[in-house]
């Protein structure tokens, strides 16, 4: 029978958040790239939560808009809500996070697709990966229907669509979230290759119609009085909407009670759930059972966009039976009358086990073969956005025949993340945390147009007007820094009554003005009126003023344990290296050193079952090598 035949430079495989990242990447580095869905009206979709950002993941999506992604201008344009989290908190755990119009994000991510002149979408679902007779490079995909794509580098980024089942009580259907439809052929062909797949899962809330909801017996949940853009490329002026409140209220003992009389109901107690589950985002019934000494737990209402009546029901994910939600959601303040729009469910999906990649997110066994989003074990937007924008850059750096763009533990968050994905073992959705950047202090959101322009430009996907105004903004800080460094401030009348306003310690003697910056009550705008040779500078360069005089110190210290890290990562590992051949390894760290693979000495010594005295006999090994001239 014919078929069509056509060839690309790059297929991306899957048009969610990962996916969108990944085509763009290709496409906007001059790549002919066609990019696969089940459903074109499922692009970007957001299936579960939303949102965008939050704690730590407001990290991604501003590093993601550094690099030239696309998340957070996206966002920018369709949110109904936003707030910085954790105000209260450092610099470091600040993180911005985003109610989107889930229906308008989608929309909007679907046009600038279209826009790209070189990226094609292609409605159809893809059965097999296509390589030479070795299996040892990809040569294209095929369709379901037949259709043959050639092309140079195929990216996966198939989230929870593949082999995909939900899960509602005794109902099991072999679908894809929000009921579309599951991509059933794939896993195949991935096994055929020699790529190990893992069963995870994850899941989602009901959604209520608005109308029976009682806001009366809620509390309301303002946005911030002055948004802050994701994007750095934003005007802060262009964000400033009407924003739409959120609600707040709580389960209580009634709602736990129905939930654990109803557990041999739940596909996750009964047994019927293969997958493992996201531990840090549980289900209402995992909550209850782990967490029985709590009498409550917290509820958002949120709205799923500004033309539905669809309230999202934070915080109760569940997979119990239809008539059992009904009880259980009825127990909670305000939704006493609740009419169930959609049902909550839990899905399955197949995925890989992320060791099987190098830290450039392509396969070991398969060149040219990129993986990016959940399918890789993650969980969230977010994490696969940003896995999607670096597997697009490096199967366009493959092609070229470039060192493949890897971003280390101290230069971004990504780095972290992709780092803990294909070293250590992960045995549930992967999700970002900040507790998990250990540089988290230099890895700010604040900063990380500075940390990553440099890299966006050079790769070609950051125009060169926003990276013009990055090496400004570097300026003018350097400049201001150095100035208020020397900038002297006498014990006088003026400024002790000001100190005493502020609620500061008056001064015994003259002081600088760095030195009342670093005082907790005090800050470099609060101190305007005393600087009397200050300039007009904007709001981002004198944040960064402010948290470089406050943390200098703290600053410093991370910069000398990089510098330590750096030397780590720098000590490379030969790729062809076979660990049987080091004597004294422990059978153990050769098993999984040769799993892994590790780049760099640096890597090697975060694999779990890797010792010490495992890196210390590499060490010696690695440096007879070098004087044998290997």
């Amino acid at each position: 029978m014919p078929c069509i035949e056509e060839t690309y430079d790059i297929c991306v495989v899957g048009a969610g958040h990962a996916g969108c990242e990944a085509a763009l990447a290709s496409a906007r580095m001059g790549f002919e790239t066609i990019i696969f869905t089940v459903s074109v009206d499922s692009i970007a979709l957001m299936p579960c939560n939303p949102n965008v950002g939050g704690s730590s993941k407001g990290h991604l999506v501003r590093e993601i808009d550094a690099l030239g992604g696309e998340m957070g201008k996206n966002i920018d344009k369709t949110f109904i809500q936003s707030k910085m989290l954790n105000k209260s908190k450092g610099p470091a755990v600040h993180s911005l996070r985003a109610q989107a119009d889930k229906a308008s994000y989608s929309m909007e991510m679907r046009k600038t697709l279209q826009a790209e002149k070189n990226l094609t979408i292609k409605q159809a679902e893809v059965s097999e990966i296509l390589t030479d007779e070795k299996k040892q490079r990809v040569t294209g995909l095929r369709t379901v229907s037949g259709g043959i794509y050639y092309a140079k580098a195929v990216i996966l980024c198939t989230g929870t669509y593949l082999g995909a089942r939900c899960l509602t009580g005794e109902m099991v259907v072999h679908t894809g979230p929000n009921g579309l439809s599951a991509a059933n052929y794939l896993t195949d062909s991935l096994k055929d290759l020699g790529i190990e797949i893992f069963r995870f899962k994850t899941g989602t809330p009901a959604r209520i119609d608005k109308k029976s909801i009682d806001f009366t017996k809620m509390t309301e949940q303002f946005g911030d009085e002055r948004v802050v853009p994701f994007s750095f490329s934003t005007n802060p002026d262009d964000v400033q909407i009407n924003q739409v409140s959120c609600w707040l209220t709580y389960t209580n003992e009634k709602t736990h009670e129905i939930i654990r009389e109803n557990l041999d109901r739940s596909p996750i107690y009964a047994g019927i759930i293969e997958g493992t589950g996201p531990r840090y985002c549980p289900s209402i019934e995992d909550k209850v059972v782990k967490f029985s000494d709590k009498d409550r737990h917290q509820v958002f209402i949120e709205p799923e966009g500004i033309n539905t009546n669809e309230m999202y029901v934070g915080g109760m994910s569940s997979s119990l039976p239809e008539d059992v939600q009904y009880q259980m959601y009825r127990t909670v303040p305000g939704l006493e009358h609740a009419k169930i729009v959609r049902n909550a469910y839990a899905i399955e999906y197949d995925c890989i086990n992320p060791n099987q990649l190098y830290p450039s997110l392509e396969f070991k066994n398969v060149k040219g073969l990129f993986s990016g989003g959940q399918f890789n074990g993650s969980s969230g937007y977010e994490e696969a956005a940003c896995q999607g924008l670096i597997a697009g850059i490096n199967a366009v750096r493959s092609i070229q025949g470039k060192e493949p763009l890897i971003l280390d533990r101290s230069q971004a968050y990504i780095g972290v993340l992709i780092d803990d994905l294909v070293t250590k073992e992960n045995f549930e959705p992967y999700r970002m945390m900040t507790s998990r950047a250990e540089y988290r202090l230099i890895l700010r959101q604040d900063n990380a147009d500075l940390r990553l322009s440099k890299i966006g430009y050079e790769i070609g996907l950051l125009p060169k007007e926003r990276y013009d105004w990055v090496l400004e903004k570097e300026k003018m800080i350097e400049e201001e820094m150095e100035r208020i460094s020397k900038v002297m401030l006498g014990a006088n009348k003026e400024v002790q009554s000001f100190l005493e306003k502020c609620g500061s310690i008056p001064l015994n003697t003259g002081t600088s003005l760095v030195e009342l910056i670093r005082r907790p009550e005090l800050s470099y705008d609060l101190l305007a009126p005393l600087d009397k040779e200050r300039r007009e500078l904007p709001e981002e360069v004198r944040e960064q003023v402010n948290i470089n005089v406050k943390y200098d110190g703290y600053i410093t210290r991370q910069m000398k344990q990089v510098d330590q890290f750096k030397k780590l990562e720098k000590k490379r590992i030969p790729a062809d290296i076979d660990y049987r051949d080091v004597h004294s390894l422990r059978k153990e760290a050769v098993q999984k050193l040769n799993l892994v693979k590790p780049v760099s000495i640096g890597q090697a010594s975060r694999i779990s079952g890797v010792s010490p005295a495992d890196i210390s006999v590499l060490l010696v090994y690695l440096e007879q090598m070098y004087r044998k001239g290997k």
